[in-house]
């Protein structure tokens, strides 16, 4: 395939300006050069609207990323908007509490089973760590059994090698990673070092076993341990009380964020009221926890998710996308080389392990002719409201020639001959 690197010029011509004063040239690895490889994929944006983004280069696609699964009604909802403007001109931050931070505290409390009492931060770290720092201050214990990636914060990235680097030893010696659906493991911390909480995702990649999760509940039960879920994507995309509602487990603590606002930046720790009255103690406290668009957009996105059928257009939606990703996939016999997982909200694209050495290169070759074919993707379909007949005739045609290109590069032998760009740093997406 003949090179073309002129396709994201701009795109790499903002990388290397950025890079001269940013690390990474990026605020958010997950949209850096370390998931969108220069030269296979857009790395800059100009514009969103609906489902669609527009790349610095110009070029038009279908987003099946949505600013990392933050945006579920759609890029500029009209009416999420002109709430926005409308608080604009009464002040964004301002030095008293406002009213609204009542307001869709009180939409969580009714919405989300755990919910009694709530307090608001700017991101998903934020909120998780707020979490933990309760439960070691309920239990008075410093252990936490952790599943998967929950941020950014020392107590959380201790337990990725590959991500922890600064992090004190002695912070490592706290953290406990155990796999997904597997009770054994977590009872076996739980027998031996003491416990303030188990944090993780109620769902990700995979289902919950039957009885996993009412297993947790009890375990934590049993042992005096604070069970947090972390609802970052499952809040209000899997049902509209989040997972916790869609599984009927209910956590001590809940996490949420992305999805809250629509894109905007905040997030909630929510749960029994007996733990969120320590945060009177427990210091949690931000100059823009409180900022005034962000809970705008909120106040309307929580109204948007109890009040029309939201969540079921996005169950629709993923479901179609789903399926005209399993029709390619079938159309090109290609069910031992990927597969699908996951929720139909969120679906995630599995890659055969047994690809090998060249599987890291399989993948970046999916990714650039899924660019080039008009859609925005890196490993999950992270639908949205906005989803339309247009942009689902657009994947499942994208779908079939990335994966048709992926058959003959496989079939060659030589991934390499098919990038457009040479890789020195794979895609590996953290969110």
């Amino acid at each position: 395939m003949v090179s073309d690197t002129s396709r994201y010029a701009r795109s790499i011509e903002q990388l290397v300006r950025a890079e001269k004063t940013i690390p990474l040239g990026a605020q958010t690895y997950s949209k850096s050069r370390g998931t969108f490889p220069p030269g296979i994929a857009p790395i800059y944006g100009d514009r969103a609207e609906g489902c669609r983004i527009w790349d610095v280069d110009g070029h038009e696609y279908v987003d099946l990323v949505n600013a990392l699964a933050s945006v579920t009604l759609g890029y500029g909802d009209p009416e999420i908007t002109a709430a926005v403007i409308e608080q604009l001109s009464r002040g964004v931050t301002i030095s008293l509490t406002h009213p609204i931070e009542a307001v869709v505290a009180e939409k969580l409390v009714d919405m989300v089973p755990s919910a009694e009492m709530v307090r608001f931060g700017k991101n998903g770290s934020d909120a998780t760590s707020a979490a933990v720092r309760v439960a070691r201050g309920f239990t008075g214990r410093d252990h936490v059994i952790t599943c998967g990636y929950h941020g950014w914060h020392d107590w959380t990235i201790a337990s990725m090698d590959s991500r922890n680097l600064g992090v004190p030893g002695a912070v490592k010696e706290l953290v406990h990673a155990v796999p997904f659906n597997d009770l054994d493991a977590v009872e076996q911390v739980l027998r031996a070092t003491p416990t303030a909480a188990i944090v993780l995702e109620p769902m990700n990649v995979v289902f919950p076993k039957p009885g996993y999760l009412e297993g947790l509940r009890a375990l934590a039960d049993r042992y005096g341990a604070i069970l947090v879920f972390d609802e970052m994507i499952t809040g209000f995309r899997f049902a509209k009380g989040g997972a916790q509602e869609y599984f009927g487990v209910t956590p001590d603590l809940s996490t949420f964020g992305k999805g809250l606002a629509n894109g905007y930046p905040v997030s909630a720790v929510a749960g029994r009221r007996d733990l969120m009255m320590l945060l009177e103690r427990v210091f949690f406290s931000g100059t823009f926890s409180g900022e005034l668009l962000s809970l705008t957009a909120a106040n309307v996105v929580l109204d948007r998710i109890a009040n029309t059928d939201a969540i079921e257009t996005l169950y629709r939606n993923g479901e179609t996308v789903r399926d005209r990703a399993q029709a390619a996939i079938d159309a090109l016999e290609m069910n031992d080389v990927v597969s699908l997982s996951g929720h139909p909200t969120w679906t995630f694209l599995v890659w055969n392990p047994e690809l090998g050495e060249q599987l890291d290169l399989l993948k970046v070759l999916f990714m650039q002719e899924m660019s080039r074919s008009g859609v925005l993707m890196i490993a999950t379909h992270n639908v949205s409201a906005a989803h339309d007949d247009a942009a689902f005739d657009t994947i499942g045609a994208a779908y079939s020639h990335a994966l048709g290109v992926v058959k003959l590069a496989i079939e060659s032998g030589d991934p390499h001959g098919f990038l457009d760009a040479e890789v020195t740093t794979l895609a590996k997406s953290v969110r």
